[in-house]
């Protein structure tokens, strides 16, 4: 049984969860409070969750979902997650996480800098642009007329690759936007965020090519 590592509890990390269990995998859960507060969740999604700290979580994956807001300082378990895909589901919000330079001058986007707070870590930005809920409703079988689409961004093949099958196993098609240094294409105002998970991946490619950084 394929063991997920989930770092983060909240909306996506939950919703990552709950269609995990659904498609066969057993999760590890970690919150930034401590396993004993994630009882009730754990009680929902039942015996194929279990609670860590963080760096349980990660040290349980055979790949790991990270489902927080990057920090200036580096909070990861760096350790634990080496030598891991790790699913990187954050978009930097200024009103959440202040300016961080980098990001607002264009030198990296915040999936970069994830990945260089993870070197030996293959980030990979996935999730980032459909809302939580629809995580678990919005997937279709494959083939079907106007199944929605998704991107991922990766310095590593393998790593789209992989979120290609877990994108295909929650319902969904996959549009390859690499390298990370290109995950802007996704990010916060653009046409494929505004448009949100409302995409065939015919009209993701589009709105990816549309995207138009800031001046």
């Amino acid at each position: 049984m394929t063991v997920i590592g989930i770092i983060g509890a909240g909306e996506v990390g939950s919703q990552i969860a709950r269609a995990a269990i659904v498609n066969g995998y057993d999760v590890v859960i970690a919150n930034s409070r401590g396993p004993e507060t994630l009882n009730d969740l754990i009680d929902e999604l039942g015996p194929s969750a279990h609670a860590a700290t963080a760096a349980g979580a990660a040290a349980a994956g055979e790949f790991v979902v990270v489902a927080v807001p990057l920090k200036v300082i580096n909070d990861m378990p760096v350790q634990q997650l080496a030598e891991k895909i790790v699913l990187d589901t954050n978009n930097y919000m200024i009103w959440r996480d202040g300016h961080i330079p980098a990001i607002d001058s264009g030198e990296k986007t915040v999936h970069e800098l994830r990945q260089e707070h993870l070197p030996q870590s293959k980030v990979v930005k996935a999730f980032t642009h459909i809302q939580a809920p629809r995580i678990t409703t919005a997937g279709r079988a494959a083939g079907t007329p106007g199944r929605l689409a998704l991107s991922a961004s990766s310095n590593f093949p393998e790593a789209v690759e992989l979120v290609t099958r877990l994108y295909d196993q929650f319902g969904f098609d996959t549009v390859d936007n690499s390298p990370l240094s290109d995950s802007w294409r996704s990010g916060p105002g653009q046409p494929a965020w505004n448009a949100h998970e409302h995409q065939t991946r015919a009209e993701l490619i589009a709105n990816l090519t549309k995207a138009r950084r800031a001046a």
